[in-house]
């Protein structure tokens, strides 16, 4: 936190910058190049967002979060490898399976995942962040299937297929 705080302060140090035109002086004071420090890591963070975004289809997309409860939590906090590769494949084979069921939207699907080991009150919390494209393609590859307008799959049936899937 210290170092976060001193972020581009003089505390860290800096260096003067002049414009050779017109003789203006700039002190620009050093970053802490914290992975967590929004000043250091924000355009790193807007740089990543604006590169998924030219990897997703031009169709809706939906975020999807899938959480392991917290007694699962503490069990992965020592078994990192097995219970996190774990979450990846059940969290999109779970999503996969509900997506092909004709009653829901009988596509394929894609998603994008991410793991997230800890919550916004970084206590230990391990979850999943997906990126889905609001549709699949169909059986068959031949025809795009588009989900209904703001809703992609039944949160109910994702939990329980997860739960005891």
């Amino acid at each position: 936190m210290s170092a976060i705080e001193a972020c581009r302060t003089e505390a860290l140090g800096g260096h003067v910058a002049a414009c050779g035109k017109c003789g203006h002086h700039h002190i620009a004071y050093n970053s802490c190049k914290n992975r967590h420090c929004p000043k250091c890591q924000g355009p790193a963070a807007r740089d990543w967002m604006a590169a998924r975004a030219e990897d997703l289809l031009p169709v809706a997309n939906f975020h999807v979060v899938f959480t392991l409860p917290a007694e699962i939590a503490q069990i992965a906090f020592w078994n990192k490898k097995a219970v996190y590769g774990l979450l990846f494949r059940t969290s999109a084979e779970t999503l996969a399976t509900i997506a092909a069921d004709p009653r829901h939207l009988g596509a394929r699907v894609g998603m994008t995942s991410v793991l997230h080991t800890w919550g916004s009150a970084l206590a230990h919390h391990p979850h999943i962040h997906m990126i889905v494209p609001g549709g699949g393609l169909s059986p068959d590859g031949s025809r795009w299937i588009p989900c209904r307008p703001g809703f992609l799959l039944p949160v109910k049936v994702l939990s329980r297929v997860l739960r005891y899937g």
